[in-house]
Protein backbone atom coordinates (compact mmCIF):
# COMPACT_ATOMS: atom_id res chain seq x y z
CA UNK A 1 0.00 0.00 0.00
CA UNK A 2 1.41 3.40 -0.85
CA UNK A 3 2.32 5.79 1.58
CA UNK A 4 0.15 8.30 0.34
CA UNK A 5 -3.15 6.23 0.10
CA UNK A 6 -2.08 4.95 3.45
CA UNK A 7 -2.32 8.89 4.70
CA UNK A 8 -5.87 9.11 2.92
CA UNK A 9 -6.65 6.52 5.00
CA UNK A 10 -5.72 7.92 8.05
CA UNK A 11 -6.89 11.47 7.38
CA UNK A 12 -10.50 9.37 6.84
CA UNK A 13 -10.27 7.56 9.96
CA UNK A 14 -10.01 10.82 11.71
CA UNK A 15 -12.30 12.58 9.93
CA UNK A 16 -14.82 9.74 10.78
CA UNK A 17 -14.02 9.74 14.39
CA UNK A 18 -14.77 13.35 14.30
CA UNK A 19 -17.75 13.15 12.85
CA UNK A 20 -18.78 10.82 15.47
CA UNK A 21 -17.46 12.68 18.28
CA UNK A 22 -20.29 12.51 21.23
CA UNK A 23 -22.11 15.89 21.82
CA UNK A 24 -23.67 17.06 25.18
CA UNK A 25 -26.54 16.73 25.97
CA UNK A 26 -29.44 18.47 27.94
CA UNK A 27 -28.53 18.36 31.89
CA UNK A 28 -25.01 16.63 30.91
CA UNK A 29 -21.58 18.24 32.52
CA UNK A 30 -19.50 20.10 29.88
CA UNK A 31 -17.74 17.87 27.83
CA UNK A 32 -14.12 17.81 26.82
CA UNK A 33 -13.97 15.68 23.55
CA UNK A 34 -9.83 16.40 22.55
CA UNK A 35 -9.39 16.13 18.91
CA UNK A 36 -7.92 12.62 18.30
CA UNK A 37 -10.55 9.89 17.94
CA UNK A 38 -9.89 7.17 20.99
CA UNK A 39 -7.29 9.06 22.29
CA UNK A 40 -9.04 12.16 23.60
CA UNK A 41 -7.42 13.94 26.40
CA UNK A 42 -5.40 11.11 27.72
CA UNK A 43 -1.94 12.29 26.30
CA UNK A 44 -2.41 15.60 27.94
CA UNK A 45 -4.26 13.52 31.33
CA UNK A 46 -0.81 11.44 31.53
CA UNK A 47 1.47 14.27 31.84
CA UNK A 48 0.04 16.37 34.26
CA UNK A 49 -2.98 15.07 35.41
CA UNK A 50 -3.44 16.82 38.31
CA UNK A 51 -2.76 20.62 36.09
CA UNK A 52 -5.01 19.36 33.82
CA UNK A 53 -8.02 19.20 35.71
CA UNK A 54 -7.19 21.99 37.49
CA UNK A 55 -6.94 23.76 34.40
CA UNK A 56 -10.54 22.36 33.28
CA UNK A 57 -12.28 23.38 36.53
CA UNK A 58 -10.89 26.71 36.37
CA UNK A 59 -12.56 26.60 32.30
CA UNK A 60 -15.86 24.49 33.39
CA UNK A 61 -16.67 24.70 36.40
CA UNK A 62 -16.17 21.71 39.72
CA UNK A 63 -18.24 19.19 37.17
CA UNK A 64 -17.27 17.91 33.80
CA UNK A 65 -16.74 15.23 31.13
CA UNK A 66 -13.71 14.42 29.51
CA UNK A 67 -13.05 11.97 27.07
CA UNK A 68 -9.79 9.41 27.60
CA UNK A 69 -8.80 6.84 25.82
CA UNK A 70 -12.03 5.40 24.84
CA UNK A 71 -13.75 6.23 27.82
CA UNK A 72 -15.71 8.87 29.08
CA UNK A 73 -14.96 10.12 32.65
CA UNK A 74 -16.77 12.60 34.41
CA UNK A 75 -14.89 13.81 37.32
CA UNK A 76 -16.44 16.02 40.31
CA UNK A 77 -13.78 17.90 42.10
CA UNK A 78 -15.57 19.10 44.63
CA UNK A 79 -14.67 17.54 47.72
CA UNK A 80 -17.64 18.52 49.60
CA UNK A 81 -19.78 16.51 46.83
CA UNK A 82 -17.27 13.31 47.43
CA UNK A 83 -20.07 11.64 50.11
CA UNK A 84 -22.74 11.70 47.55
CA UNK A 85 -20.72 9.55 45.08
CA UNK A 86 -19.39 7.16 47.74
CA UNK A 87 -22.68 5.96 49.15
CA UNK A 88 -24.43 5.31 45.94
CA UNK A 89 -24.19 1.98 45.28
CA UNK A 90 -26.63 -0.03 42.56
CA UNK A 91 -26.05 2.38 39.99
CA UNK A 92 -22.41 3.12 40.19
CA UNK A 93 -20.31 0.08 40.24
CA UNK A 94 -16.67 -0.19 41.41
CA UNK A 95 -16.79 -3.99 40.79
CA UNK A 96 -17.08 -3.62 37.26
CA UNK A 97 -14.08 -1.31 36.67
CA UNK A 98 -11.96 -3.78 39.11
CA UNK A 99 -13.01 -7.19 37.40
CA UNK A 100 -12.34 -5.73 34.12
CA UNK A 101 -8.82 -4.19 34.81
CA UNK A 102 -7.62 -6.57 37.34
CA UNK A 103 -7.35 -10.20 35.93
CA UNK A 104 -5.72 -9.56 32.23
CA UNK A 105 -3.00 -7.28 34.43
CA UNK A 106 -2.71 -10.32 36.77
CA UNK A 107 -2.95 -13.64 34.60
CA UNK A 108 -5.75 -14.83 36.15
CA UNK A 109 -9.99 -15.61 35.20
CA UNK A 110 -12.72 -13.01 36.21
CA UNK A 111 -13.22 -14.02 39.53
CA UNK A 112 -17.62 -13.19 38.62
CA UNK A 113 -17.24 -15.75 36.58
CA UNK A 114 -19.80 -18.68 36.25
CA UNK A 115 -17.41 -20.94 36.39
CA UNK A 116 -16.21 -19.63 39.83
CA UNK A 117 -19.57 -19.44 42.02
CA UNK A 118 -19.24 -16.96 45.28
CA UNK A 119 -15.26 -16.82 44.22
CA UNK A 120 -15.43 -13.02 43.89
CA UNK A 121 -16.99 -12.91 47.61
CA UNK A 122 -14.83 -15.19 49.42
CA UNK A 123 -12.21 -13.64 48.45
CA UNK A 124 -13.83 -10.18 49.42
CA UNK A 125 -14.12 -11.69 52.66
CA UNK A 126 -10.52 -13.18 53.33
CA UNK A 127 -9.93 -9.11 53.44
CA UNK A 128 -11.09 -9.35 56.95
CA UNK A 129 -8.31 -11.01 58.30
CA UNK A 130 -5.92 -7.45 57.44
CA UNK A 131 -8.01 -5.93 59.86
CA UNK A 132 -9.12 -5.57 63.34
CA UNK A 133 -7.76 -8.19 65.91
CA UNK A 134 -6.19 -9.95 63.00
CA UNK A 135 -4.10 -6.98 62.68
CA UNK A 136 -2.00 -8.11 65.89
CA UNK A 137 -0.27 -10.78 64.81
CA UNK A 138 0.36 -9.81 60.81
CA UNK A 139 2.13 -6.63 62.73
CA UNK A 140 3.99 -8.76 65.09
CA UNK A 141 5.40 -10.80 62.51
CA UNK A 142 6.51 -7.76 60.62
CA UNK A 143 8.32 -6.08 62.99
CA UNK A 144 10.27 -9.76 63.55
CA UNK A 145 10.99 -9.71 59.86
CA UNK A 146 11.68 -6.46 59.91
CA UNK A 147 14.65 -6.40 62.61
CA UNK A 148 15.53 -9.61 60.96
CA UNK A 149 16.62 -7.45 57.65
CA UNK A 150 17.86 -4.63 59.69
CA UNK A 151 20.43 -7.33 61.78
CA UNK A 152 21.79 -9.14 59.02
CA UNK A 153 22.05 -6.69 56.44
CA UNK A 154 22.47 -3.39 58.03
CA UNK A 155 23.33 -3.81 61.83
CA UNK A 156 26.24 -6.61 62.04
CA UNK A 157 29.34 -6.55 62.18
CA UNK A 158 30.98 -5.42 59.00
CA UNK A 159 27.57 -4.16 56.87
CA UNK A 160 29.59 -0.86 56.27
CA UNK A 161 32.49 1.52 57.93
CA UNK A 162 33.03 1.02 61.21
CA UNK A 163 31.62 4.18 63.13
CA UNK A 164 31.12 5.47 59.46
CA UNK A 165 28.71 6.70 57.06
CA UNK A 166 26.98 4.42 54.67
CA UNK A 167 25.20 5.99 51.55
CA UNK A 168 22.64 4.74 49.50
CA UNK A 169 20.28 5.22 47.06
CA UNK A 170 16.83 6.02 49.57
CA UNK A 171 14.64 4.04 47.07
CA UNK A 172 16.26 1.30 46.85
CA UNK A 173 16.57 0.77 50.42
CA UNK A 174 13.36 1.41 50.85
CA UNK A 175 12.50 -1.52 48.30
CA UNK A 176 15.47 -3.64 49.53
CA UNK A 177 13.80 -3.54 52.78
CA UNK A 178 10.13 -3.68 52.05
CA UNK A 179 9.82 -5.94 49.53
CA UNK A 180 11.47 -8.99 51.29
CA UNK A 181 9.75 -8.15 54.81
CA UNK A 182 6.36 -7.84 53.15
CA UNK A 183 6.89 -11.10 51.61
CA UNK A 184 7.96 -13.12 54.31
CA UNK A 185 4.99 -11.86 56.44
CA UNK A 186 2.21 -12.62 54.24
CA UNK A 187 3.59 -16.02 52.45
CA UNK A 188 6.14 -17.09 55.11
CA UNK A 189 9.29 -18.67 54.61
CA UNK A 190 10.97 -22.07 53.44
CA UNK A 191 10.73 -24.37 56.02
CA UNK A 192 15.03 -25.01 56.57
CA UNK A 193 16.16 -21.33 56.40
CA UNK A 194 15.28 -17.71 57.69
CA UNK A 195 14.82 -15.98 54.33
CA UNK A 196 13.94 -17.26 50.55
CA UNK A 197 16.94 -17.34 48.11
CA UNK A 198 17.12 -15.49 44.86
CA UNK A 199 15.19 -12.15 46.49
CA UNK A 200 17.50 -10.24 44.17
CA UNK A 201 16.29 -11.16 41.06
CA UNK A 202 12.91 -11.52 42.22
CA UNK A 203 12.53 -7.72 42.95
CA UNK A 204 14.18 -6.83 39.76
CA UNK A 205 11.71 -8.84 37.72
CA UNK A 206 8.85 -6.97 39.85
CA UNK A 207 10.44 -3.67 39.39
CA UNK A 208 10.20 -4.47 35.78
CA UNK A 209 6.78 -5.77 36.13
CA UNK A 210 5.94 -2.70 37.69
CA UNK A 211 7.35 -0.22 35.41
CA UNK A 212 4.78 -1.56 33.15
CA UNK A 213 1.62 -1.56 35.56
CA UNK A 214 0.49 1.94 34.33
CA UNK A 215 0.03 0.69 30.40
CA UNK A 216 -1.32 -2.57 31.81
CA UNK A 217 -4.15 -0.35 33.89
CA UNK A 218 -4.32 0.93 30.69
CA UNK A 219 -5.49 -2.28 29.10
CA UNK A 220 -2.59 -2.19 26.58
CA UNK A 221 -2.36 -5.84 25.97
CA UNK A 222 0.86 -7.46 27.67
CA UNK A 223 1.50 -8.98 24.66
CA UNK A 224 2.68 -5.65 22.90
CA UNK A 225 4.74 -4.69 26.52
CA UNK A 226 7.97 -6.51 25.14
CA UNK A 227 9.23 -8.63 27.47
CA UNK A 228 6.84 -7.99 30.44
CA UNK A 229 4.40 -10.92 29.71
CA UNK A 230 7.60 -13.71 30.00
CA UNK A 231 8.48 -11.78 33.40
CA UNK A 232 4.89 -11.91 34.44
CA UNK A 233 5.28 -15.93 34.03
CA UNK A 234 8.15 -15.68 36.50
CA UNK A 235 6.76 -13.61 39.60
CA UNK A 236 3.41 -16.62 38.86
CA UNK A 237 5.57 -19.20 38.88
CA UNK A 238 6.85 -18.32 42.29
CA UNK A 239 3.98 -18.55 44.14
CA UNK A 240 3.09 -21.92 42.84
CA UNK A 241 1.00 -24.05 44.94
CA UNK A 242 3.52 -26.83 45.47
CA UNK A 243 6.14 -24.10 46.07
CA UNK A 244 4.22 -22.45 48.36
CA UNK A 245 3.08 -25.84 50.67
CA UNK A 246 7.31 -26.01 51.29
CA UNK A 247 6.86 -22.45 53.03
CA UNK A 248 6.34 -22.10 56.83
CA UNK A 249 4.68 -19.32 58.82
CA UNK A 250 2.61 -18.31 56.29
CA UNK A 251 0.18 -15.41 57.42
CA UNK A 252 -3.70 -16.64 57.96
CA UNK A 253 -4.69 -13.65 55.44
CA UNK A 254 -2.73 -16.02 52.66
CA UNK A 255 -3.93 -19.75 54.26
CA UNK A 256 -7.44 -18.99 53.64
CA UNK A 257 -7.16 -17.49 50.68
CA UNK A 258 -5.14 -20.89 49.33
CA UNK A 259 -8.15 -22.98 51.45
CA UNK A 260 -10.96 -21.21 49.21
CA UNK A 261 -8.64 -21.57 45.76
CA UNK A 262 -8.38 -24.89 46.55
CA UNK A 263 -12.82 -25.36 46.11
CA UNK A 264 -12.51 -24.53 42.67
CA UNK A 265 -11.16 -27.58 40.27
CA UNK A 266 -11.66 -25.06 37.45
CA UNK A 267 -9.14 -22.80 39.12
CA UNK A 268 -5.72 -24.16 37.51
CA UNK A 269 -2.41 -24.12 39.63
CA UNK A 270 -1.20 -21.43 37.56
CA UNK A 271 -4.84 -19.40 38.43
CA UNK A 272 -4.21 -19.13 42.00
CA UNK A 273 -0.40 -18.24 41.55
CA UNK A 274 -1.51 -15.57 39.58
CA UNK A 275 -3.89 -14.34 42.19
CA UNK A 276 -0.49 -14.38 44.95
CA UNK A 277 1.21 -12.99 42.18
CA UNK A 278 -1.16 -10.21 42.28
CA UNK A 279 -1.73 -9.82 46.15
CA UNK A 280 1.92 -9.63 46.58
CA UNK A 281 1.80 -6.57 44.28
CA UNK A 282 -1.10 -4.62 46.12
CA UNK A 283 1.07 -5.21 49.49
CA UNK A 284 4.14 -3.09 48.43
CA UNK A 285 3.15 -1.60 45.05
CA UNK A 286 2.07 1.82 47.01
CA UNK A 287 3.74 1.33 50.32
CA UNK A 288 6.81 0.89 49.00
CA UNK A 289 7.40 4.63 47.55
CA UNK A 290 4.84 5.79 50.60
CA UNK A 291 7.80 4.62 52.75
CA UNK A 292 10.50 6.46 51.15
CA UNK A 293 8.18 10.06 50.72
CA UNK A 294 7.80 9.47 54.81
CA UNK A 295 11.59 8.68 55.42
CA UNK A 296 12.40 11.51 52.62
CA UNK A 297 9.95 14.43 54.09
CA UNK A 298 11.31 13.47 57.27
CA UNK A 299 15.08 13.42 56.54
CA UNK A 300 14.82 16.45 54.67
CA UNK A 301 13.27 18.28 57.95
CA UNK A 302 15.51 17.37 60.85
CA UNK A 303 13.47 19.15 63.71
CA UNK A 304 10.67 17.37 62.30
CA UNK A 305 12.87 14.05 62.87
CA UNK A 306 14.19 14.88 65.96
CA UNK A 307 10.59 15.24 67.04
CA UNK A 308 9.49 11.94 65.56
CA UNK A 309 12.51 10.05 67.16
CA UNK A 310 12.13 11.26 70.86
CA UNK A 311 8.74 10.29 70.19
CA UNK A 312 9.49 6.56 69.42
CA UNK A 313 12.06 7.15 72.61
CA UNK A 314 9.35 7.92 74.91
CA UNK A 315 6.77 5.40 73.76
CA UNK A 316 9.44 2.33 75.11
CA UNK A 317 10.51 3.94 78.01
CA UNK A 318 6.80 4.07 79.27
CA UNK A 319 6.57 0.22 78.40
CA UNK A 320 9.84 -0.23 80.46
CA UNK A 321 12.17 -0.71 77.52
CA UNK A 322 15.64 0.87 77.79
CA UNK A 323 16.46 1.02 74.12
CA UNK A 324 20.34 0.06 72.69
CA UNK A 325 20.90 -0.63 69.37
CA UNK A 326 22.94 -3.82 69.72
CA UNK A 327 19.55 -5.28 70.60
CA UNK A 328 16.36 -5.90 69.07
CA UNK A 329 12.96 -4.13 69.61
CA UNK A 330 9.80 -5.03 68.78
CA UNK A 331 7.20 -2.16 68.91
CA UNK A 332 3.86 -3.51 69.70
CA UNK A 333 0.23 -2.54 67.88
CA UNK A 334 -0.70 -0.18 70.81
CA UNK A 335 2.65 1.49 70.77
CA UNK A 336 2.69 2.37 67.37
CA UNK A 337 -1.50 3.46 67.58
CA UNK A 338 -0.47 5.99 70.14
CA UNK A 339 2.77 7.32 67.76
CA UNK A 340 0.37 10.95 67.09
CA UNK A 341 3.71 12.83 64.97
CA UNK A 342 4.99 9.50 63.17
CA UNK A 343 1.32 8.88 61.73
CA UNK A 344 0.97 12.91 61.10
CA UNK A 345 4.24 12.61 58.69
CA UNK A 346 3.00 9.30 56.84
CA UNK A 347 -0.10 11.41 57.00
CA UNK A 348 1.37 14.29 55.55
CA UNK A 349 3.44 12.26 53.73
CA UNK A 350 0.25 11.00 51.72
CA UNK A 351 -0.89 13.78 51.27
CA UNK A 352 2.02 15.07 49.51
CA UNK A 353 2.74 11.89 47.44
CA UNK A 354 -0.70 10.54 46.44
CA UNK A 355 -2.74 10.58 43.42
CA UNK A 356 -4.88 7.71 43.19
CA UNK A 357 -8.29 8.22 41.35
CA UNK A 358 -11.52 6.52 43.07
CA UNK A 359 -13.62 5.28 39.58
CA UNK A 360 -17.39 3.86 39.78
CA UNK A 361 -18.89 2.95 36.40
CA UNK A 362 -22.58 3.83 35.58
CA UNK A 363 -24.70 0.76 35.66
CA UNK A 364 -27.24 2.97 33.70
CA UNK A 365 -28.50 6.66 32.37
CA UNK A 366 -29.70 8.63 35.63
CA UNK A 367 -29.93 12.03 37.32
CA UNK A 368 -27.43 11.63 39.65
CA UNK A 369 -28.00 13.92 42.56
CA UNK A 370 -25.06 15.97 43.79
CA UNK A 371 -26.31 17.51 47.12
CA UNK A 372 -29.87 18.93 47.36
CA UNK A 373 -29.74 21.58 44.78
CA UNK A 374 -28.13 20.12 42.20
CA UNK A 375 -28.04 16.55 39.90
CA UNK A 376 -26.24 16.19 36.50
CA UNK A 377 -27.27 13.28 33.81
CA UNK A 378 -24.99 10.44 33.05
CA UNK A 379 -24.66 7.81 30.90
CA UNK A 380 -24.51 3.85 31.09
CA UNK A 381 -20.84 3.06 30.85
CA UNK A 382 -19.23 6.29 31.48
CA UNK A 383 -16.77 6.43 34.45
CA UNK A 384 -17.37 9.04 37.80
CA UNK A 385 -14.05 9.73 38.95
CA UNK A 386 -12.95 11.41 41.93
CA UNK A 387 -9.34 12.68 42.20
CA UNK A 388 -8.23 13.76 45.81
CA UNK A 389 -4.69 15.10 44.67
CA UNK A 390 -6.68 18.22 43.76
CA UNK A 391 -8.25 18.57 47.24
CA UNK A 392 -4.74 17.85 48.79
CA UNK A 393 -3.20 20.64 47.06
CA UNK A 394 -6.36 22.87 47.95
CA UNK A 395 -5.34 26.07 49.48
CA UNK A 396 -8.29 26.43 51.35
CA UNK A 397 -8.34 23.20 52.74
CA UNK A 398 -4.66 22.65 53.52
CA UNK A 399 -2.57 26.23 53.99
CA UNK A 400 1.02 26.37 52.23
CA UNK A 401 -0.37 22.88 50.21
CA UNK A 402 3.39 22.24 48.95
CA UNK A 403 5.03 22.33 52.08
CA UNK A 404 5.27 19.52 54.50
CA UNK A 405 3.96 20.35 57.94
CA UNK A 406 4.97 17.19 60.85
CA UNK A 407 1.70 18.49 62.86
CA UNK A 408 -0.66 19.22 60.21
CA UNK A 409 -3.04 16.12 61.10
CA UNK A 410 -2.54 16.96 65.22
CA UNK A 411 -4.87 19.66 67.21
CA UNK A 412 -4.77 19.92 70.88
CA UNK A 413 -2.74 16.74 71.49
CA UNK A 414 -5.30 14.31 69.60
CA UNK A 415 -5.82 13.52 65.70
CA UNK A 416 -6.92 16.37 63.32
CA UNK A 417 -10.15 15.51 61.80
CA UNK A 418 -11.93 19.01 61.13
CA UNK A 419 -10.81 20.71 57.71
CA UNK A 420 -13.14 22.97 55.68
CA UNK A 421 -14.14 23.38 52.36
CA UNK A 422 -16.26 26.72 52.07
CA UNK A 423 -17.05 26.91 55.40
CA UNK A 424 -18.27 23.56 55.41
CA UNK A 425 -16.16 20.85 57.79
CA UNK A 426 -14.99 17.85 54.81
CA UNK A 427 -16.30 14.62 55.55
CA UNK A 428 -13.10 13.00 53.14
CA UNK A 429 -10.42 15.44 53.66
CA UNK A 430 -7.57 12.98 53.15
CA UNK A 431 -7.70 9.77 50.64
CA UNK A 432 -4.65 8.47 49.97
CA UNK A 433 -6.32 4.31 49.91
CA UNK A 434 -9.32 5.26 48.16
CA UNK A 435 -13.08 5.52 49.59
CA UNK A 436 -16.26 3.33 50.22
CA UNK A 437 -16.50 -0.21 48.40
CA UNK A 438 -13.03 0.29 46.53
CA UNK A 439 -11.17 1.71 49.70
CA UNK A 440 -7.70 -0.58 50.57
CA UNK A 441 -8.74 -3.26 52.80
CA UNK A 442 -5.02 -3.46 53.81
CA UNK A 443 -4.20 0.52 55.15
CA UNK A 444 -3.95 -0.30 58.40
CA UNK A 445 -1.57 -3.02 57.62
CA UNK A 446 0.40 -0.32 55.29
CA UNK A 447 0.42 2.22 57.75
CA UNK A 448 1.75 0.08 60.72
CA UNK A 449 4.61 -1.60 58.57
CA UNK A 450 5.59 1.98 57.50
CA UNK A 451 5.71 3.39 60.93
CA UNK A 452 7.69 -0.23 61.75
CA UNK A 453 10.08 0.93 59.34
CA UNK A 454 10.43 4.21 60.13
CA UNK A 455 11.10 3.66 63.85
CA UNK A 456 13.53 1.22 63.10
CA UNK A 457 15.65 3.49 60.66
CA UNK A 458 15.37 6.70 63.34
CA UNK A 459 15.89 4.47 66.87
CA UNK A 460 19.29 3.00 64.72
CA UNK A 461 20.73 5.21 62.35
CA UNK A 462 21.31 8.52 62.47
CA UNK A 463 19.90 10.29 58.70
CA UNK A 464 20.88 12.62 56.13
CA UNK A 465 20.44 13.52 52.50
CA UNK A 466 23.74 13.59 50.50
CA UNK A 467 24.95 17.25 49.66
CA UNK A 468 24.30 18.78 46.58
CA UNK A 469 20.80 17.20 45.48
CA UNK A 470 17.85 18.66 44.32
CA UNK A 471 14.31 18.73 45.91
CA UNK A 472 12.91 15.38 45.01
CA UNK A 473 10.10 15.78 42.54
CA UNK A 474 7.12 13.55 41.72
CA UNK A 475 6.94 11.08 38.71
CA UNK A 476 3.48 11.81 37.12
CA UNK A 477 3.15 8.80 34.63
CA UNK A 478 1.56 7.02 37.20
CA UNK A 479 -1.17 9.61 38.09
CA UNK A 480 -4.57 8.02 38.72
CA UNK A 481 -3.15 4.54 40.41
CA UNK A 482 -1.80 5.39 43.71
CA UNK A 483 1.90 6.90 45.48
CA UNK A 484 3.48 8.16 42.93
CA UNK A 485 7.43 7.44 42.76
CA UNK A 486 10.03 9.69 42.97
CA UNK A 487 11.23 11.26 39.50
CA UNK A 488 15.05 11.31 40.26
CA UNK A 489 17.32 9.49 42.59
CA UNK A 490 17.47 10.63 46.03
CA UNK A 491 20.39 9.69 48.23
CA UNK A 492 21.23 9.51 51.61
CA UNK A 493 23.38 9.09 53.69
CA UNK A 494 23.27 6.70 57.71
CA UNK A 495 25.18 5.66 60.15
CA UNK A 496 24.63 3.17 63.37
CA UNK A 497 23.61 5.78 66.24
CA UNK A 498 25.85 5.44 69.59
CA UNK A 499 23.17 6.40 71.78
Amino acid sequence: MSPLLLLLLGLLSLLLGLLRRRKRRGGEPPLINGWIPYIGKALEFGRDAHGFLEDHKRRHGDIFTVQMAGKYMTFIMDPLLFPNIIKHGRQLDFHEFSNKVAPPTFGYPPTNSRKFPRLQEQIGRSFQLLQGENLTPLTESMMGNLMLLFRQDHLREGAGPEGGWRSSSMYEFCISVMFEATLLTMYGRPVSAQRHSGMGVLREDFVRFDSMFPLLMAQIPISLLRQTKAIREKLINYFLPHRMSCWSHTSQFIQRRSEVFEQYDALRDVDKAAHHFAILWASVGNTIPACFWSMYYLVSHPEALEKVRQEIHEALRLSGVEFSTDKDVALSREQLDKLLYLESAINESLRLSSASMNIRVVQEDFSLRLNAERSVKVRKGDFIALYPQSMHMDPEIYENPQTFQLDRYIQDGKEKTDFYKDGQRLKYYLMPFGSGSSMCPGRYFAINEIKQFLCLMLLYFDLQLEAGQKRATLDSSRAGMGILLPAEEVRFCYRLRTD
